[in-house]
């Protein structure tokens, strides 16, 4: 068995009571620095968020004043918990966990890499960027309406209702096609007519209609037309370029393209022109001679 000297016993007693004592009165610093984290995090959220408001009065650009009042939020919370270490006394902690970040931030940043590349994309397209919100883009075969820029991804709602999620660092790399910047798209599609119709004609019916079409654009930077593309099996194929609106890209431009087909169908045909179908061609081979079709309409004669 094992006796500890007194002497032993009074040293153990008293650092008990001097880190004791030195904790009392660390105290109020320990809760006045508390004080200032729980200020900072409240201070720092309420003027993200008037920033934000602010930023998107003078901006009206939702995207960038959402993210640089986040920005400021982290900033003033991050300067908060450093003011709080050194109120508690904390101070050497306080530069020995910056410092270990620091060292850490360059360690893990090799093995995080994307996340600090969609980090520092996500800063640039802040500023600079090929979109607003709700504008109609494709990045990299995602097509859609823009949500959200945040610090490591851009959010796109796709048409058929999907979120995705794009890294920030892809939006940087990939081609971004914008369909709403300008405000205006050209559709095009292409109709037959029959060989012994008058092209001319056609492509002046064609243009006609497209002129009564209110949701049709027509000026001088946007010039809607009709070619001739191509001499199919069956038709003269006509090629129709026309300039819609795509403030409300999808859903109106839809609508617009049907009822420009649907209007020059019902023109051409309404001035007497045949759209006729592919010709289907039978050939018969070796000793066969005939080929028996019964016609719908000798058939209604005999019943």
């Amino acid at each position: 068995m094992i006796f500890q000297e007194p002497n032993q016993i009074d040293d153990i007693t008293e650092a008990t009571n001097t880190y004791y004592n030195n904790f009392i009165e660390q105290l109020p610093g320990i809760g006045f620095g508390l004080l200032l984290i729980i200020l900072g995090v409240l201070i720092g959220s309420a003027i993200g968020n008037f920033l934000t408001k602010k930023i998107a009065k003078r901006t009206h650009d939702p995207l960038m004043s959402r993210f640089l009042g986040k920005a400021i939020k982290f900033v003033i919370i991050v300067v908060a918990i450093i003011l709080g270490l050194k109120a508690a006394g904390l101070g050497a902690i306080a530069t020995g966990i910056f410092t270990a970040a620091g060292a850490s931030a360059l360690i893990l940043g090799f093995a995080f890499k994307d996340i600090g590349e969609n980090f520092i994309s996500g800063i640039i397209l802040a500023f600079n960027r090929p979109f607003n919100i709700n504008d109609t883009v494709e990045i990299g075969g995602n097509f859609g309406k823009i949500k959200a820029l945040e610090f490591r991804y851009t959010k796109l709602k796709t048409f058929d209702g999907k979120d995705v999620y794009i890294p920030n660092s892809d939006v940087l790399r990939k081609p971004v096609t914008n369909y709403t910047e300008d405000g205006f798209f050209r559709w095009d599609f292409i109709i037959g007519i029959a060989y012994e119709d008058n092209i001319d004609a056609a492509k002046k019916v064609v243009m006609e209609t497209l002129a009564k079409e209110p949701t049709v654009i027509a000026d001088d930077l946007h010039e809607n037309f009709v070619i001739e593309d191509e001499l199919a099996t069956s038709t003269v194929n006509l090629k129709v370029f026309f300039w819609v609106d795509t403030t409300d890209f999808r859903k109106m431009a839809l609508i617009t393209k049907g009822n420009v087909v649907r209007t020059i169908k019902e023109a051409l045909e309404a001035h007497g022109f045949y759209m006729p179908a592919d010709i289907q061609e039978i050939k018969l081979y070796g000793d066969e001679k005939e080929f028996p079709v019964r016609l719908a309409k000798d058939t209604l004669h005999k019943n």
